[in-house]
């Protein structure tokens, strides 16, 4: 089939796919701009509480690869829509759960225990979140706006980030201390599982991918996806760890953490913390489109070397200037971070899916992307955390960006361009 006769998703299910990344999102953010918060409520306080909690969001990330491999056998052999409906709906349930836990005054230290475990089944539901939306945006796109239509996967995805940062800045702006510990907290997971739950309806509407369907015709479904992707698929795999190493590690130092890293390293309180991050998601919603259709004029691979040299370069200086003092140079700071974690992410989504054809495809991005976004996304947190308050050393967590970004440079100098408008040939 030409690619002027690839079939396209209508409109519709497009939206609602990239839409509802705002769900996953929404959650794991929530979780680590709220992270001081529940350092109180679940694990008490006092030192070693943030630890704690950040080790907790840690761990249930290592969740997230199983879960990748869970749903993306599901995505490859049953269909995207399938995987879609049962991972959201695992999700609504989790994020329901963890609003009505006991907290630590009620229960003592095992409302610690109670929310790792509903944090582990959360990482293991969104574990096929993003890459079944990614490749079901893909295959349903017209070829020349593949880049822009996959890219709007994360920008509704830092909606949610800006949902999640905007609630939590509300909650605690208008509660005092005592009620956010005592029951305020709840409010903004009950949201979550609302929010869920409205995007499970508008999921069931959904067509099925054209790819998807396409196999089913011509018979080449994978029978074990698993063993597909890992016999044929073994260098997009290399390929999709290292671009989401480089995407993963960007958002969650320089997005996520940022809110822990100004009120224990800076000199801000949670409140003028979070109304900060409320900006910087901002910033990302409007520059990610913007670099998706830049990828679809220019190529994947011009923008990623880019991006992956100013990664290298910007964030040491921008955690310096952060801890600095002053609100203006947090501000600014944290802009240069979201904006340079956000274009990662708009180029690496649509580039991590162009490394496989349609056969496979989830599961090679699960085996790839999954794998390192669960190394470079869930542990990075803590481990910034724990450098800063050992040594006291605030450009550690830009330091760390920077020394994944030299490491994946030469993958991306080595990258097949994938776009189709740069006429070197593309995966369908």
């Amino acid at each position: 089939m030409r690619p002027s006769e690839t079939p396209v998703l209508p409109p519709h299910s497009l939206a609602v796919a990239a839409f509802s990344t705002i769900v996953e999102w929404y959650d794991f953010t929530l979780y680590l701009y709220f992270a001081t918060v529940l350092s109180r409520v679940f694990y008490g306080g006092g030192s070693g509480s943030l630890l704690l909690t950040l080790g907790g969001f840690a761990i249930a990330y290592l969740m997230r690869p199983i879960g990748a491999l869970f749903f993306s056998h599901i995505g490859d052999k049953y269909g995207r829509r399938h995987m879609m409906l049962l991972s959201v709906a695992l999700m609504t349930a989790a994020m329901l759960v963890t609003a009505l836990l006991p907290t630590h005054a009620m229960v003592g230290p095992a409302a610690g225990w109670l929310l790792l475990l509903l944090r582990c089944v959360m990482g293991f539901s969104v574990g096929g979140e993003y890459t079944g939306v990614v490749a079901y945006l893909l295959e349903g796109a017209p070829r020349h706006r593949r880049g822009l239509i996959a890219s709007s996967a994360s920008a509704a995805s830092e909606v949610g980030a800006l949902l999640a940062v905007g609630i939590s800045a509300l909650t605690v702006s208008l509660m005092p201390a005592a009620k956010l510990d005592d029951w305020g907290w709840r409010i903004p997971f009950l949201v979550g599982a609302a929010l869920a739950a409205s995007v499970w309806i508008a999921r069931s509407t959904m067509h099925e991918s054209p790819e998807f369907v396409r196999q089913q015709a011509a018979g080449t479904v994978p029978e074990l996806p698993f063993r597909h992707a890992l016999r044929h698929h073994r260098a997009g795999i290399a390929r999709g760890f290292a671009i989401s190493a480089l995407g993963s590690i960007t958002y969650y130092v320089g997005i996520t953490y940022v809110p822990s890293f100004l009120t224990s390293a800076g000199n801000l309180g949670e409140r003028e913390s979070l109304w900060l991050s409320t900006i910087a998601a901002v910033a990302v919603i409007l520059v990610t489109p913007l670099i998706g259709l830049l990828s679809d004029h220019i190529g994947r691979k011009p923008v990623l070397v880019t991006l992956c040299l100013g990664s290298a370069a910007l964030p040491a200086t921008m955690f310096t200037l952060m801890a600095g003092g002053t609100a203006n140079h947090a501000l600014a700071g944290a802009l240069v971070l979201a904006l340079l974690a956000g274009a990662v992410s708009a180029v690496g989504a649509v580039a991590t899916a162009e490394q496989f054809p349609g056969e496979g495809r989830i599961t090679g991005l699960a085996l790839g992307a999954t794998m390192a976004t669960a190394i470079f996304g869930g542990l990075t947190p803590y481990v910034a955390q724990l450098v800063v308050e050992r040594t006291g050393w605030t450009s550690a967590p830009g330091l760390m960006i920077a020394i994944v970004a030299i490491a994946v440079l030469p993958v991306m100098l080595l990258l097949r361009e994938t776009a189709p408008k740069t006429h070197q040939g593309s995966i369908s």
